[in-house]
């Protein structure tokens, strides 16, 4: 799915000296790596606030908590989407809504929102799945006119844009993860919170640091980012936008080479958007049997993901039935993710896609 060690290869002396730099200066917890990532992030961006931390979970709870999310308060999100998008609602204290994606890319169905909102409801954390952003201007629109936060869950999206802006600078706050196989990503676990509100950066650097190192003013957790990861992101952070569009134009290849199989839907991409191809999801008929034929074939695949949300064993608290959330709960037995990275040539495109065809072809 993911080539890592491809990704090592090329870029090896610089990620050696960089980890040799930060042994040699002993600067493992924060330290002068992890605040220069955090400035050049902020630069890249264009915002005023980066705050590094342990993880994308992490990242997400902690920012929930800046936005001050109380005992009962709701907060709506999508249907489709990683555990820790909903989990860390809960374990901040709030109440997880959640709400139907769009039929052919996945995202939030913007549409289904207004009727989900409740005097309860506080926020709405989008989720820009897959690499690709969800539609944000009628999101933010309806979210003023209701005094509702927006946090954005980038940890797909590494640095997919809506109309030309970047993810993640659009709302109250965003998070991002920096686990090894996302866009950007660390050798272990990294994260961040991306804010240009002074109190969200405020509360979350204190936070995230017992309350505040030597002067603990609240009661905090130990969620810092390590200097090793920090140096790391700083050289990645240099080749994302090279890697990002290889990742297009290998997604651009796969959509050429599929879109004659008729049992294959290719991936829909918004004219708005920038999609960074974080996965590269087909839908397709006879999911499970493809699935095993392409194994047999060596071809790794993921299911990203098995089961909407609202059908986990987590939520049966919440009594969702399918017809609550009929895209996402269609959807996640068709889905299927082919392998997509910077590094994928185009032996190894064709290899999977003349697979798929001699499957269906049988």
């Amino acid at each position: 799915m993911v080539d890592l060690t491809g990704q090592y290869l090329k870029i090896k002396e610089e990620v050696d000296a960089a980890i040799a730099g930060v042994i040699e200066s002993t600067a493992f917890i924060n330290g002068p790596e992890v605040k220069e990532f955090a400035k050049e992030l902020e630069a890249y961006l264009g915002v005023k606030h980066v705050i590094p931390c342990a993880n994308g979970t992490d990242a997400l709870q902690i920012a929930l908590m800046a936005l001050n999310l109380q005992p009962g308060d709701e907060v709506i999100t999508t249907a489709h989407s990683w555990i820790s998008t909903s989990e860390t609602i809960t374990q901040a204290g709030g109440k997880v809504v959640f709400c139907d994606t769009n039929e052919n890319d996945f995202l939030l169905d913007i549409s289904k929102l207004y009727e989900l909102i409740t005097p309860k409801t506080k926020g709405i954390i989008p989720v820009h799945l897959y690499g690709q952003a969800v539609d944000m201007d009628p999101l933010i629109k309806l979210a003023k006119e209701n005094n509702l936060w927006v946090l954005e869950d980038c940890a797909q999206a590494h640095f997919a844009t809506y109309n030309g802006k970047a993810v993640g600078t659009f709302g109250d706050a965003a998070t991002f993860s920096f686990y090894p196989g996302k866009n950007l990503g660390a050798m272990g676990d990294a994260g961040c919170i991306v804010t240009n509100r002074e109190d969200v950066s405020e509360f979350a650097k204190l936070f995230a640091r017992h309350g505040g190192k030597g002067d603990h003013k609240i009661e905090g957790i130990n969620s810092r980012m390590d200097g090793l990861q920090a140096a790391i992101l700083n050289l990645k952070l240099s080749h994302i936008d090279n890697w990002n569009q290889k990742r297009r134009n290998a997604a651009i290849k796969y959509d050429k080479l599929l879109e004659k199989i008729e049992q294959v839907v290719t991936p829909l991409v918004k004219e708005t958007n920038e999609h960074v191809f974080h996965l590269y999801v087909i839908k397709c008929k006879f999911r499970d049997e493809l699935r095993k034929y392409l194994k047999e074939h060596g071809i790794t695949t993921s299911l990203n993901y098995s089961k909407a949300l609202p059908f986990y064993e987590a939520y049966n608290y919440l009594g969702h039935i399918p017809e609550d959330f009929p895209c996402a709960y269609n959807n996640q037995s068709k889905i299927l993710s082919l392998p997509i990275f910077p590094e994928i040539q185009d032996a190894q495109i064709n290899y999977v896609a003349e697979t798929i065809a001699s499957f269906y072809s049988n």
